[in-house]
Formats: structure tokens, sequence, C-alpha cells
């Protein structure tokens, strides 16, 4: 049973760092298509500390830099160039290999601050990560603990590699451009499957275009909107797009 309830941890653990990536690191963040309350940016930014080591300035420069040149030889992580199941399954590396070459950070996370607790702590992810696996641990004992981090891990990690690989590689497009819309996967990622209309849309706060698509990262900041924690940019990927492209959906 306690094994039962330590991949159940780590399930719920992979959702809620998939909904903090979405809503935080990838459209507030990355691409300013929300504004979050600090409050609940600060939430999330430490919980992604201990739950994935992520620098939350390094991811979004390397996102930013992914748009920049999508499919292209600076792309950090591109199927079309190294072939999707090295981008699923090496994702994590190409992602680090990218966030570690200062320039990265430099030219595309320059408008990001670098505030004192990043300094002291949140730039350090190992130290993030060893909080994270002893809180799981004390609470859940040695081994259902060690378990909850490996489904964990291998979820984030894995779900992460789906959108850039799989979701540039398989799936539908209704826009044109590279990315693909696998709903399966936007049901496991809190909406990032409908990669087709984001990078159709890059600052729409919604990535689904239908009232009945499963996008949890909008349905939660619609809900935080409402209580006066965030305000929405843009929330509509064919109005976007019929503003500043000549993309047609079909």
């Amino acid at each position: 049973m306690q094994i039962v309830i330590a991949i159940a941890v780590g399930l719920a653990l992979t959702q809620l760092a998939n909904l903090a990536t979405t809503v935080y690191l990838h459209r507030d963040l990355a691409h300013k298509a929300v504004q979050l309350h600090p409050a609940l940016r600060s939430f999330f930014k430490v919980f992604l500390w201990m739950s994935t080591g992520i620098s939350a300035r390094q991811w979004a420069a390397v996102h930013r830099k992914h748009h920049a040149y999508t499919d292209d030889p600076e792309d950090p992580h591109s199927p079309a160039r190294l072939g999707w199941l090295r981008v699923q399954l090496t994702n994590a590396v190409l992602y680090r290999r990218s966030a570690r070459d200062p320039r990265t950070t430099e030219r595309y996370g320059k408008d990001i601050p670098v505030t004192l607790p990043d300094r002291l702590l949140l730039n350090r992810g190992i130290i993030g990560l060893a909080f994270g696996v002893a809180i799981l641990v004390w609470w859940l004992g040695w081994v259902p603990g060690v378990v909850a981090v490996v489904v964990h891990t291998l979820g984030y990690i894995g779900l992460g590699g789906s959108v850039n690989g799989v979701a540039h590689t398989f799936g539908r497009r209704p826009f044109d451009n590279s990315a693909t819309n696998v709903t399966w996967l936007a049901w496991l990622t809190c909406g990032e499957g409908y990669h087709n209309n984001h990078h159709a849309a890059p600052t729409s706060a919604r990535f689904a275009r239908r009232w009945h698509h499963f996008d949890l990262g909008w349905w939660f900041i619609s809900v935080v909107s409402r209580l006066g924690l965030a305000r929405v940019r843009h929330a509509d990927v064919d109005t976007l797009v019929a503003r500043t492209s000549n993309s047609v959906p079909v």
C-alpha cells in the first residue's frame, strides 16, 4: 500500500510541476501572456526549485531561444535536426547544455532580474532538489520516498521531452508551423500538447482554441484571474494569428 501511495504522490507532483511550468515559466515568464501576482510567482518558483531544480530565468531563456530559432541549427532541441527520439530521451541534457551557456541567458533572459534569493539559493538547483527529496523521505519513509522521487523525475522529464519531441513531429498542424497538436499530450501536460496553437500565437495565455479542449493551465489562469491573482494579456489564438501573420487555420 505504501508503494501505491508513493506512486500516486510522484504522479501528483509531476502534474503540479507541469502546471507550474506551463502557467509560470511558460505563459508568464517566457512569453508574458499572463502576469501572475508576485505571491503566486514566488510560490511556483520555489516549488519548481524543490521539485525540478530548474532556474526560472534559464528555463525562460532557453525556451525563448527555441522560438527564435525553431528547427534552425541554433534551436536547443529540434527533432527536425536531431530526430524526435533523441529529443524525447535526452531533452533534459539538451536543455542543460543550452542553459549553461551564459550567452543564452544574457541574450534571452536579460529582462528577467536576478534577485537576492536567486543568488543565494534559487539558482542552485541541487540544493532545491535536496530539500525536495528530504521532505518526501521524511513524509513517506526511505523506500516510498525514493519511489515517489523516481516516478516524479521520470514523469516530468519524459513529458517535457514529449512536448519538444512528439509535439514537433506527430499530430495535427492547423497553423503553418512545425509544431503539432497532440490531444493526449495536452491532457498529460496541462495544455502543452496544443503546441502548434502555441507556436502560432506565443503570447496567448490560452493554448486551446475550443472551450472543450483540455487546457488545465488556462483553466487555472481563468480562476486565479477572477480572484485578482493574475492579469491576462491575450487569450485567443485565432485572433492573435489573424493580427500577426498570414497563417490560416484548417
